[in-house]
């Protein structure tokens, strides 16, 4: 009982029938620039204010204002801002290869209708901005949407200020993301589940019996949201909320996405591919104002300390998650997307791994089991790859993992050793995976 009355409190956050918060009056906009220009001429600047300015309804309302703002939530000296990165950034940079590809690839990010010289010199802005700081910090991995942070930066502050912002966000907000391994952001997604579980036990119990675990909110949180919306401005206003906010609020906010849509989860069949595939696809018409009401709620209800040692236990339970020890994944070949913008291919050739091409959203990351290649122990043999392989003989094959992107569901067999991945029919990759699962039992991954 004391679980449902939770829930009712935080859906109960005020709001018109559209799901945008009144709060704030209409004329609270005027009011609000005045609150906003106040803090930012005072001595020293009022971080608070400004904190609770783009964190509170409607954010920071222009991108003038959020010039002026973000760095200031960042701490960032503004008179001392880094220079133009030369064309020396790029040579022999280890992830030059890879960051050239993503930003080729990242061309739904930029406004629609912007000429194509324009775009093409932000691109290459964009790369020299992201190799620029991987250059200062040597300790931090590139990961593929990393980029989908970066020019979020650019189109709103310019090239020198978003160095300067994302090498303060590398080395706190977005620290975790960048290991060498995918530990930590797993554990990151591991707040998930226990946040679900205080709010809307029932949700969260059919959420653990389809198995579906937090894969499907991996690309909001690495992002922060900027590869899954279509509208900028509803990126912006995340922006706003994330830059005021703790570092963990992304998991939060994902929180109050999957509860929002809690009779949509429940009405669909209980079953791994089937939820992953409602789950990841995030609707474009949420109520962005409400949710993040909510998640401020969730926040204050539910702080990180409360959660940590819950979120901890979830890393013995891996149902639709990572396995353990998840290295993090290098792009190898570099070569574009397929025609359908399909993964690529895998297969083995003379006993080693071969992939080639990438997800067309950039985010070929890699990051589940949900594809393997088998092939009988000691032999050379191409693998096996019919799903009737799978039946009662994990004890004679060899196993290996790739790891693909969630954003694609189906898995097509064929004779000659390739898997390809689209978004057509969930139900094969459920059947597939729900195999896997049951041979991690026997067979080391």
């Amino acid at each position: 009982m004391r679980k449902h009355k939770r829930k009712k409190q935080i859906g109960a956050v005020g709001g018109n029938e559209n799901g945008f918060v009144t709060r704030e009056s209409d004329g609270g906009r005027k009011h609000k620039l005045t609150v906003i220009h106040q803090a930012l001429i005072r001595d020293p600047v009022d971080i608070e204010a400004l904190r609770r300015a783009a964190a509170g309804n409607g954010g920071l309302l222009t991108d003038e204002l959020r010039r002026k703002v973000w760095p200031k939530l960042l701490n960032i000296n503004v008179y001392n801002l880094p220079p133009k990165p030369g064309r020396e950034v790029r040579e022999n940079h280890k992830d030059y290869n890879q960051v050239v590809l993503d930003v080729r690839r990242s061309m739904k990010r930029f406004p629609k209708g912007m000429p194509a010289s324009e775009r093409a010199v932000l691109q290459e802005q964009l790369i020299n901005i992201i190799l620029e700081v991987l250059k200062r910090n040597p300790q931090l991995h590139y990961y593929q949407g990393y980029h989908d942070v970066a020019v979020t930066l650019l189109l709103v502050v310019g090239e020198r200020m978003s160095i300067a912002m994302l090498d303060t966000l590398s080395n706190f907000h977005l620290r975790d993301f960048m290991d060498p391994t995918m530990d930590s952001t797993k554990h990151i997604l591991n707040y998930l589940m226990p946040i679900l579980e205080q709010v809307d036990a029932e949700l969260h119990d059919f959420m653990i019996r389809a198995e579906v675990g937090t894969i499907f909110a991996l690309s909001w949180l690495i992002t922060w949201y900027g590869h899954v919306l279509s509208e900028f401005r509803h990126t912006l206003r995340l922006y706003d909320f994330f830059l005021a906010s703790h570092p963990l609020m992304p998991i939060y906010l994902a929180a109050t996405i999957v509860l929002h849509r809690e009779k949509e989860v429940k009405q669909t069949e209980c079953d791994m591919a089937m939820v992953h595939h409602l789950l990841s696809h995030i609707p474009q018409d949420l109520p962005y104002e409400l949710l993040i009401c909510q998640a401020q709620d969730l926040f204050e209800q539910f702080p990180p300390s409360l959660l940590a040692k819950r979120a901890a236990l979830q890393s013995r339970k891996r149902p639709g998650g990572f396995p353990a020890c998840s290295p993090r994944p290098a792009v190898e070949g570099g070569e574009q997307d397929d025609e359908d913008g399909s993964v690529g291919a895998v297969r083995y050739a003379r006993g080693r791994r071969v992939r080639r091409g990438s997800d067309r959203h950039g985010l070929g990351t890699r990051l589940d089991t949900s594809a393997v290649l088998m092939r009988p122990m000691g032999t050379g043999q191409e693998p096996l790859i019919k799903p009737k392989s799978f039946c009662n003989t994990s004890k004679r094959l060899t196993l290996t993992t790739w790891r693909s992107n969630l954003l694609q569901k189906e898995v097509f067999w064929c004779q000659k050793g390739y898997f390809h991945f689209s978004a057509k029919n969930p139900k094969h990759f459920g059947q597939f995976t729900s195999i896997l699962s049951e041979m991690r039992h026997e067979t080391r991954v």
